[in-house]
């Protein structure tokens, strides 16, 4: 292959090196930041190094994004100075532009996963080039895995290059048999970092807007800004008043010739509006200044509520890093951070690996694919955590796209085949069956691409119908290709021959997809939802939907503070169409549960979490009453039981009990007398049959059960619920602290000479000895101490305040009394 003069690029410096480790080791790891040319000058050098190896078969680059393999594609065939097609071509998802002469090829990862499953020995292909894998997308992880499988067991001839930003790649050279690294420096030019947080209560959209005009007075050339998505994009957009100069998005929803505006300089001065996609695979010239807003949007799972989908965090210092780079490619620059300078440090460091937080089935039914369910069998960067990928491997099973040992089943060979998740595939085949296969892949499409602004699914629908954008043209032709993989003539309708734009349709197709979402309205809420799976979602205000009883939900996300999930996509149902869809989640059981403090016993038929319709039953089984009446018990702590004073004070003397001498005297705390109710409730728990009868239960004898009969007898001996005192009164003894407490007046405690002692002599009890009128005067557990010591004290101050009552210069010796007549 003839290869013209290339631009001096650091990756140009480094292409021999790269070119000899490959032959020498069959694979090479090439760190090299971003402009340095790698992505477009190595492929060249190493189809010129094959020529000259007289080593046939293409050269295959794996980019993470559609977006990228194309400007890929373009950037090394204008540098031939031919057009893309012919030695270098590239085939992303609807769109391939290759021939028999193609000697280099860009594909996304994800495409070159279904290549690699179809036929593992990559025929025609003599080396795999896997650009970006810093970005740790789980692609390019699958990727990676089940390419290192192939060169270990079927082709050792296949060379493999992996190119990384991020100098963090003794983990990726370690995975591809201890290999070279080969490092490209980057000659940038110096970048000045400044601050531009927002002001107080302005938000993060707003805050990019004012800095990006900050930045246009501040510097020369073309401005690039850093936005987590489309959505953030067009409100910056529609936030700038800019005359005279072009301000152009760049995201991959757009179509290709959008993209390629972006990434061409133009007559005027630019502001370009990006997403992630221009972070390091591409390159945008003439720009001299960037603005960051310090925000991705990366995939995450809510497993306990079954949400997934993209949120929105703050960037990793190696994001921000790479972004503000961007400024410096070309000539001095300066990159505008959009938060203080002090939150910098406290930004992770590298982005999380997207096996690590993303939702899972994709990858299962790969793995299936690949004959390792698990995946154990593979070299893994990061392996999959196993219950999110246990959790992926259930919903192929609900699917039939797995059987229980993990095996694909031909159907699950086919959705594989589509390219899309599993949930999107299973909705176009069978909704192509269900509603006819133009609805179907109409449906899937859209939900595939995002409905940008709009909730309700036939809304978006009939904006994408009519609208001429060239991001409604680029969906519609997805819908094409999807409507000829069903198998379905064009335009066939599926069950019951329904109409192109009936609403059961489109929901049916929603629903095939997310069976699991289908919602019914709460009684008493017209925005509020419950969906089969049991979590609660909400309508946004002026959805227009709130009439429908019924939706089949496509999207729902969980804001932190609000209790319920936020519908983002749905389309109108009903119950029919939620019980044929969804089938497999139709129950019809008996319940016998503690709902709302009492025992409910009903017949209930179900779709998942929402109840369909229910019964009194009105025989049903004692032994799941009991089970009902001992939830009750747990959830209200033993509240539902009536606690007389006597019930009271008998569990407080076994508690002390318990406490100072152990057993066999048992523990009655609230867990211990759950745990052993069977024993001490019998046999009211037995005859009970509600709330009622447990709050009828005579408790003071159900705690007697727990005690030994053996101890039974020393119970008023060990722990007496009464003390006789001098003055021949019986005090109650109390035990409700730590320790036995006898609240007695000073006066009839006269003659004592010790304190009484109880639990067989080893506890005193603490006296509280009090004044004529019932107040507290002392407190001693020694009271012939106290005597000596400080009755003195005490009796001078109570003679002035009660003297119509004995106060005896000598008490042990004195006569108790209760009145007032002196004694002495």
């Amino acid at each position: 292959m003839q290869v013209p003069e290339l631009p001096e690029l650091p990756a140009g410096a480094v292409a021999d090196d790269v070119c000899t480790a490959l032959a020498a080791d069959g694979a090479a790891v090439l760190v090299a930041p971003p402009g340095t040319g790698k992505t477009t000058l190595i492929p060249l050098a190493l189809a010129r190094a094959l020529d000259r190896q007289r080593t046939a078969g293409r050269i295959v680059v794996a980019e993470p994004r559609r977006l990228a393999a194309r400007a890929a594609a373009n950037r090394m065939a204008d540098l031939l100075g031919e057009p893309v097609g012919e030695t270098v071509g590239y085939a992303v998802r609807g769109d391939r532009r290759t021939s028999a002469r193609t000697r280099i090829e860009v594909v996304t990862t994800g495409l070159l996963v279904r290549r690699v499953q179809r036929d593992p020995e990559l025929p025609g292909v003599a080396a795999v080039m896997l650009d970006e894998c810093h970005e740790r997308h789980l692609d390019a992880d699958l990727l990676l895995a089940l390419l290192l499988d192939v060169r270990a067991g079927l082709r050792d001839d296949l060379r493999l290059l992996a190119t990384s930003a991020t100098v963090a790649s003794d983990r990726l050279a370690a995975l591809l048999g201890d290999c070279p690294v080969i490092t490209a420096d980057a000659r940038t030019h110096p970048v000045e970092v400044r601050h531009s947080p927002p002001v107080r209560g302005e938000r993060a959209d707003a805050c990019v807007a004012r800095t990006i005009t900050t930045a246009l007075a501040e510097t020369e050339g073309d401005v690039l800004a850093f936005l987590p998505g489309a959505a953030e994009i067009g409100r910056v957009t529609r936030a700038l008043d800019l005359p005279g100069v072009d301000v152009l998005p760049l995201h991959g929803r757009l179509s290709a010739s959008r993209q390629d505006a972006a990434l061409t300089e133009g007559p005027r001065r630019r502001v370009v509006l990006a997403t992630a996609v221009a972070e390091s695979s591409l390159t945008v010239p003439g720009v001299r200044a960037v603005v960051d807003s310090g925000l991705s949007r990366v995939p995450r799972v809510d497993h306990r509520r079954g949400l997934s989908g993209l949120v929105t965090v703050r960037s990793p210092r190696a994001i921000a890093q790479q972004r503000a780079g961007r400024a410096g490619r070309q000539a001095p620059g300066v990159a505008y951070r959009c938060w203080p300078e002090y939150e910098t440090s406290s930004l992770p460091t590298y982005p999380e690996p997207e096996i690590r937080t993303a939702e899972l089935s994709r990858l299962a039914l790969e793995l299936a694919c690949w004959s390792t369910p698990d995946g154990r069998g593979l070299s893994w960067w990061d392996p999959p955590p196993e219950g999110v990928l246990a959790a992926g491997a259930e919903l192929l099973r609900t699917l039939g796209a797995i059987t229980g040992d993990g095996t694909v089943t031909a159907r699950g060979a086919r959705l594989a085949d589509v390219g899309l998740h599993p949930r999107l595939a299973r909705a176009l085949l069978d909704g192509a069956d269900e509603t006819g296969s133009d609805v179907a892949a109409e449906v899937v499409a859209l939900l595939d691409a995002g409905a940008a602004g709009a909730v309700d699914v036939e809304e978006a629908l009939r904006d994408l119908r009519r609208s001429r954008s060239a991001e409604a043209s680029r969906v519609r032709r997805e819908a094409r290709r999807l409507a000829a993989l069903t198998g379905h003539e064009r335009g066939g309708s599926g069950r019951g021959g329904s109409g192109r734009d009936a609403p059961e349709d489109v929901a049916a197709v929603v629903a095939l997809a997310y069976p699991e979402r289908l919602a019914r309205r709460r009684d008493g809420s017209s925005q509020v939802y419950l969906m089969a799976s049991g979590t609660a979602v909400e309508l946004p205000s002026g959805s227009g939907m709130a009439e429908a009883e019924w939706l089949a939900v496509a999207d729902a996300t969980r804001e932190p503070g609000r209790a319920h999930g936020i519908v983002r996509l749905a389309a109108r149902a009903d119950e029919e169409l939620a019980t044929r869809i969804a089938a497999n989640l139709l129950t019809e059981s008996d319940e016998v549960s503690w709902t709302d403090g009492d025992v409910a016993a009903r017949s209930v038929r179900a779709l998942g979490a929402i109840t369909l319709a229910e019964r009194r039953l009105p025989d049903p089984d004692p032994r799941r009453i009991r089970k009902a009446l001992l939830d009750g018990l747990r959830d209200e702590k033993l509240g539902v039981l009536t606690w007389s004073d006597s019930a009271v004070r008998l569990r407080q003397r076994l508690t002390f009990l318990h406490a100072r001498l152990g057993q066999p005297w048992p523990d009655v705390g609230d867990d211990a007398l759950l745990d052993r109710a069977d024993e001490w409730l019998e046999p009211e728990l037995s005859a009970a049959r509600g709330r009622a009868d447990l709050a009828r239960i005579d408790t003071t004898s159900a705690l007697r059960r727990l005690v030994p009969w053996q101890e039974a007898r020393r119970l008023d001996e060990l722990a007496p619920e009464r003390i006789d005192v001098p003055s021949g009164s019986s005090v109650r003894v109390d035990y409700s602290g730590d320790d036995p407490v006898l609240a007695v007046k000073l006066q009839e405690t006269f003659g004592w000479r010790a304190t009484p002692r109880i639990a067989g002599g080893a506890v005193p009890v603490v006296l509280h000895l009090l004044s004529p009128a019932g107040r507290p005067a002392a407190v001693t557990s020694d009271v012939d101490s106290f005597w000596d010591s400080g009755y003195a004290s005490v009796r001078a101050e109570l003679r002035g305040r009660y003297p119509k009552h004995p106060w005896p210069d000598d008490p042990r010796t004195a006569t108790p009394t209760r009145g007032t007549k002196r004694s002495t």
